[in-house]
């Protein structure tokens, strides 16, 4: 369900309550403005840890990349992994959760205190994306994305947001790293 804002800004419905990002964790801006000329580069966002399990990890393969060693432990112990593992798809798709999760709890905490927030962008793509270290049932990934760039458009009511991102577990080990953009809303005139 979604609901009008008075600075005609809609709310995004939630999927699942019980599971969204209580305080967004901004380093290194003031995070009290939220469009493009509020950014700054170097800012560390803390997006939060995510558990796999078991489950989670043979339903994910089952539906997006069913591969032996990503369903069945018996063949994961005869492939290179030696272990089940999570795809590397499915530790970006928490990635983009989490981040998602963040980025809309900075929108409604902006909302709430009666502010402006910019409305989300789409993404361009990413770059460099690599799976450094298995995540095996068990494993807790935390990831972390840092604003590396930014450039301004032509058209100056969109900017484009650079980030690296990372999900290192819990032994300090990259999981999964890549770098990519987002279209960010400028302040209306």
């Amino acid at each position: 369900m979604t609901s009008n804002h008075p600075h005609g800004l809609g709310r995004a419905p939630a999927c699942d309550p019980d599971r969204r990002v209580a305080e967004p964790s901004r380093t290194g801006s003031d995070a009290s403005g939220d469009f493009f000329e509020d950014i700054v580069v170097g800012t560390q966002l803390d997006l939060g840890s995510h558990t796999f399990t078991r489950d989670e990890i043979v339903q994910f393969a089952c539906n997006y990349d069913p591969q032996p060693f990503h369903l069945d432990e018996v063949a994961a112990a005869q492939s290179t992994l030696q272990r089940l593992s999570a795809s590397g798809w499915h530790t970006a798709a928490v990635w983009m959760r989490l981040y998602a999760l963040h980025r809309n709890a900075i929108r409604e905490a902006l909302i709430e205190r009666g502010e402006r927030a910019a409305a989300p962008g789409p993404s361009p793509g990413f770059r460099a994306m690599r799976w450094r270290t298995p995540v095996h049932p068990g494993d807790t990934v935390t990831y972390r994305s840092v604003v590396s760039g930014k450039r301004s458009l032509p058209k100056r009511k969109w900017g484009l947001v650079f980030h690296r991102n990372t999900g290192v577990n819990q032994d300090g080990r990259i999981a999964v790293e890549f770098s990519g953009s987002v279209l960010w809303q400028c302040r209306p005139a």
